[in-house]
């Protein structure tokens, strides 16, 4: 074993000879050069290039710090669960640790709510897509283009894992090349004051008009549910650094680069575009990276850029319909949901999960047809509160981790996180602050009440378990596996 590695516990070294993982049977097909860019490009989507054009309408430039803020307690999110698994590396990630550290329920559950995120953030994307087509093509109804555009991506994630990582690689790449020419390019209009945005495009359009919070921080504070939302996905960085040749180099490095990542593409990219437009020109319902482009006037450069933010949508899309069939895969594997979804078709992919969650993602359609202009905001709500438990679940493990660890009941981590359970606390109060104000919110509240009758049914699932296959719902020892 190598040094500063987690030693076994006698239960652990019992369990090491245990069935095949639940990932046996997949394509080994994502490089390491896939993976980083996967995790680089993850989480930038449309999120920040559709979302933060209706947060900056109710906040202004205050937007900026609200990303900044909401990025320090993602990273705390992070280091949590870095250090979790590089305490126990599993397949099941958070959902292993609920189980371990809070009872098999709550393993159940979160897995469970982690699938029913990346339902919901396909909707979202869906929806999104089909605004940015609205661009060129205004008369073709959203519902129409949301449908062709789950279609497509159904038949591509029935494909080889090999040509999705291939895909995703490039999408990641197109996502993350244009934030930096974006950036370039508005740097530019402000030092040399080329284009029509020259003229009026200046750092003091950070505070000139009505201030730095023009409507009051009181909201700003709403809109740290969308940003929120911008940030799902961030923890899916652990998920594939999971299944490198070197998670103890390769998950550190992945975590420890988060906060350049946060500072470059969401707050930096955000700071220059209101420098160079200032915020009372930006609406809901367009993507200010459109807008500051046709705004500077570069020939072709607003449609240049809806195609990127329409990539980045897709491909956050054709990420969640990956990830869902995994999901409910891992799922079956632990008898929490139906055999059949451990299935692999001949192409070595959970084409069953992928087709039932495809159908799931088909109510964001419905959406687009019954209401267009509110779809987006009630499916972003419903996956910012699936996401937030997940988090939640990470964080209060790391909090029990540490009590064990600190009563020499477990070993501690080669990755421990700065301040040891005190950021874990920070975050959970910030979370449960963000969930009161989507309480608060009239529009937002929606997906309480959604997420009330989603307890009820994994509750009633739960029960149904325990009655046919009690030994499911007990708590097991954990076990230690080797990932890659």
């Amino acid at each position: 074993m190598e040094k500063g590695a987690p030693q076994m516990t006698s239960a652990q070294v019992e369990n090491e000879e245990a069935p095949q993982r639940a990932e046996e049977g997949y394509e080994r097909g994502l490089g390491s050069r896939q993976v980083q860019m996967i995790a680089i490009g993850g989480a930038i989507g449309v999120g920040l290039f559709l979302g933060a054009g209706a947060n900056i309408a109710k906040a202004g430039p205050s937007l900026i710090f609200m990303y900044a803020l909401a990025g320090v307690i993602i990273f705390f999110i992070m280091r949590a669960l870095g250090e979790l698994l590089l305490y126990r590396p599993v397949s099941g990630s958070f959902a292993e640790y609920s189980r371990e550290f809070l009872g098999p329920f709550f393993g159940y559950f979160t897995a469970w709510t982690y699938w029913l995120m990346w339902v919901v953030t396909g909707m979202a994307e869906l929806t999104a897509a089909a605004i940015y087509v609205n661009y060129w093509f205004p008369s073709i109804p959203q519902w129409v283009t949301a449908l062709v555009f789950l279609v497509v991506l159904f038949g591509v994630n029935l494909i080889s894992v090999k040509v999705f990582g291939e895909l995703e690689f490039w999408f990641s790449m197109v996502k993350v090349t244009a934030l930096i020419g974006m950036i370039v390019i508005g740097l530019g209009v402000l030092t040399f004051g080329f284009s029509s945005a020259g003229d009026t495009a200046a750092v003091s359009n950070l505070w000139q008009f009505d201030g730095f919070f023009p409507k009051g921080i009181g909201s700003s504070l709403m809109t740290l549910q969308g940003v929120m939302f911008a940030y799902l996905a961030v923890e899916l960085v652990g998920v594939t650094a999971g299944e490198s040749e070197n998670p103890e180099k390769t998950l550190p490095k992945a975590i420890n680069t988060l906060p350049w990542r946060i500072a470059l593409f969401y707050v930096g990219a955000l700071t220059v575009i209101l420098c160079v437009v200032k915020w009372t020109e930006f609406a809901p319902g367009v993507s200010p990276f459109v807008a500051a482009f046709a705004k500077i006037g570069i020939p072709a450069g607003a449609g240049i850029v809806n195609f990127v933010v329409l990539t980045a949508a897709l491909s956050s899309c054709n990420s969640g319909m990956y990830s869902t069939g995994r999901m409910l895969r891992n799922l079956a594997d632990n008898g929490e949901a139906p055999k059949v979804f451990s299935k692999l078709s001949a192409s070595r992919t959970p084409a069953f999960g992928i087709t039932v969650s495809v159908l799931f993602m088909g109510i964001g359609v419905v959406l687009n047809y019954v209401v267009p202009e509110k779809a987006f905001g009630y499916v972003t709500s419903v996956a910012t509160a699936a996401g937030i438990w997940t988090w939640l679940m990470i964080l209060i493990s790391h909090v029990l981790y540490r009590r064990a660890v600190d009563a020499g009941r477990l070993p501690a981590s080669s990755f421990p996180a700065p301040g040891g359970a005190v950021c874990s606390y920070i975050a959970i109060a910030f979370l449960l602050f963000v969930t009161a104000l989507i309480a608060y919110d009239a529009d937002a509240r929606v997906c309480l009440y959604v997420m009330a009758g989603w307890a009820v049914a994994l509750g009633i699932g739960w029960a149904v378990l325990k009655n046919r296959n009690p030994e499911v719902t007990q708590r097991r020892e954990p076990q230690l596996e080797k990932i890659g």
